[in-house]
């Protein structure tokens, strides 16, 4: 195979007033017509900023391309001007980003920000580029493309905004297409149908694709070849094969065991403060309905009927895909939202019926940990002053000294240093700002605290310190958690009880250990073999053959099911007219 790509002795600086900081130090690679690259890496090892080198997207200043040359067809990249560089990206070089809420316009409805690659590249009309776009949203796996063509990003998940970054990346079918941490935000089935996707364009035009991950099953089942970087340096490379069977470095071998297996047997768990007897369960759901006008005639139902109960101490994780219901379900049961129908009591306490005073003091009890750390904290404010905000609202601060000790010893309860107060978000890793996000949340000092989607933007070795932590404060704080997560490995190591929900219901609820050995619904049977298995000779198609495309309204007929216990602990969404085996 032709090389496409070839990174000979790349150097990248960051310049400070006074400083320098070497991101990336004499890499080099090559990337033949046809084949797919992995490029795996702890946050900071320099992959997103090599990525950003080949696609000429580095801001100068203060970043700078010190040494190396990128040759792309035979033509450097490194030589050409910003002019000319434009004429290649989306083209001849598509980029999936990581963060598709900083990379997609605001103001734009999606629709039109698909369509903009599609004139100015292929040169096709306006309305051959409606039809060109809706289709892209279709084939990503956005249901009701033509209504949600016409709608703006906020109105979309996490996950389904990095879809139509994907859609707008693949659009003008490129000779190679970078992907940075493309499934970062996506649930397993959707991230199978995506990578299924990359691979027929790649079978089909020749595509060649460097996947930068940091999720190694993923790697395995979809890479020919692996580069493994840390400290912006290449530190082991080989066949994929290769890598798995026999990893050389201390880092690589330090990755492969950070990875959760769905395969590995659950670890004990001991959790926090046990519920007495005779009291009420912490939390009780009963029926709880969130929907939404989405105009024309037409309702959201995102949270339909659901109802379910939380023990004091008790970690119960909640899966499903992307616009399932998870998230919503999450902040309804917090009183973010005012919800359209049911109940949902604390303590025993129906939440509905407190004033906004009486809500403020009851939420001193339930916090929520979010799933972008970096854009639910104030950029503008020191840490010092995001921790303490709550301790000022709820007046359980006297003065600026007791402030400044609870912040600090939050700090330390996270695992951050005291001196980290007087800085800035910016100035941390993905993995210190969840620290801080997860500190904010304890200085209320709830008992329960909703984490919607805690680890996602996080690499595998940080992702198993959060767990640890959560785990370690748990049984230090007797904290009980509502854990929500589309990473079905960490939420059977985390969990005592797992949900499933789809299109808003809950379709199935067991004992973790139950239900991964034992899932009942077709459903739950299609996530857990869609799980990518981190072993080269398990290919992503080999799971995708289980995994169907839900195109029907009601597939499962939910909407005459009954949620029924078929054993002890195990509940199920079984159909009015249907029968169990």
């Amino acid at each position: 195979m032709d090389v496409l790509l070839r990174v000979d002795g790349l150097s990248v600086s960051f310049y400070g007033r006074d400083s320098e900081v070497q991101a990336v130090r004499d890499v080099s690679f090559e990337v033949r017509a046809g084949e797919t690259l992995g490029i795996v890496g702890e946050s900071g090892s320099g992959k997103s900023v090599t990525a950003r080198s080949i696609m000429g997207l580095l801001p100068s200043p203060p970043a700078m391309v010190k040494e190396g040359r990128i040759m792309f067809r035979g033509e450097s990249l490194t030589d050409k001007s910003d002019r000319e560089m434009e004429q290649v990206r989306g083209r001849d070089i598509g980029m999936i980003f990581q963060d598709p809420m900083s990379s997609l316009n605001p103001t734009m409805r999606v629709g039109p920000q698909i369509e903009e690659g599609l004139i100015r590249h292929r040169s096709l009309s306006r309305s051959e580029a409606r039809k060109e776009a809706v289709k892209m949203l279709e084939m990503v796996g956005i249901r009701d493309s033509e209504l949600r063509y016409n709608q703006y990003p906020h109105e979309f998940s996490g996950g389904m905004r990095q879809r139509v970054m994907i859609a707008i990346a693949m659009a003008c079918n490129p000779s190679l297409l970078i992907a940075d941490e493309p499934t970062t935000s996506l649930d397993v089935t959707i991230q199978a149908q995506i990578l299924d996707e990359m691979k027929k364009l790649q079978q089909e035009l020749g595509t060649a694709i460097v996947l930068i991950t940091h999720d190694l099953g993923v790697v395995a089942g979809f890479c020919d070849r692996v580069i493994v970087m840390k400290e912006g340096e290449i530190v082991e490379s080989g066949t994929t094969a290769e890598l798995f069977a026999s990893p050389q470095h201390p880092y690589t071998r330090r990755l492969l065991d950070a990875l959760p297996r769905l395969d590995a047997p659950k670890a004990a768990r001991q959790g926090g403060r046990q519920q007495p007897e005779g009291e009420p369960p912490l939390l009780q759901v009963h029926a709880l309905k969130q929907y939404f006008d989405m105009g024309r005639g037409r309702v959201l139902k995102a949270v339909d009927n659901i109802s379910f109960q939380l023990n004091a101490g008790e970690t119960l994780g909640i899966v499903g895909e992307s616009g399932s219901g998870k998230s919503t379900m999450g902040r309804s049961i917090l009183r973010l939202n005012e919800w359209t129908g049911g109940e949902v009591l604390f303590k025993g306490i129906p939440l509905k019926y407190l004033n906004r005073s009486e809500m403020k003091t009851m939420r001193r009890h339930m916090g929520i940990i979010f799933q972008d750390p970096y854009a639910s904290l104030n950029p503008r404010m020191r840490i010092a002053d995001i921790i303490g905000e709550s301790l000022n609202v709820h007046g359980m601060a006297k003065g600026k000294r007791e402030r400044q000790r609870r912040v600090e010893e939050l700090l330390e309860l996270v695992g951050l240093e005291p001196s980290h107060a007087m800085r800035y978000p910016h100035e941390f890793s993905g993995g210190q700002r969840q620290r801080i996000g997860i500190a904010r949340t304890l200085a209320v000092e709830p008992e329960l605290i909703v984490c919607d989607e805690p680890l996602s933007a996080l690499d595998v070795s940080i992702q198993a310190q959060i767990v640890k932590l959560l785990e370690d404060l748990q049984q230090r704080l007797g904290l009980t958690y509502l854990f929500i997560a589309h990473d079905l490995a960490v939420v059977k190591q985390i969990s005592d009880r797992v949900a499933v929900m789809y299109k808003g219901r809950m379709v199935e609820l067991a004992d973790s250990e139950e239900l991964y050995a034992n899932p009942l619904h077709e459903y739950t049977r299609s996530l857990l073999s869609a799980v990518p298995v981190p072993d080269p000779s398990v290919r992503l198609s080999d799971a995708k053959e289980s995994i169907r495309v839900l195109d029907q309204e009601d597939p499962y007929n939910l909407n005459q099911s009954h949620f029924v216990e078929v054993s002890q602990g195990h509940w199920l969404a079984v159909p009015a007219t249907g029968y169990i085996s």
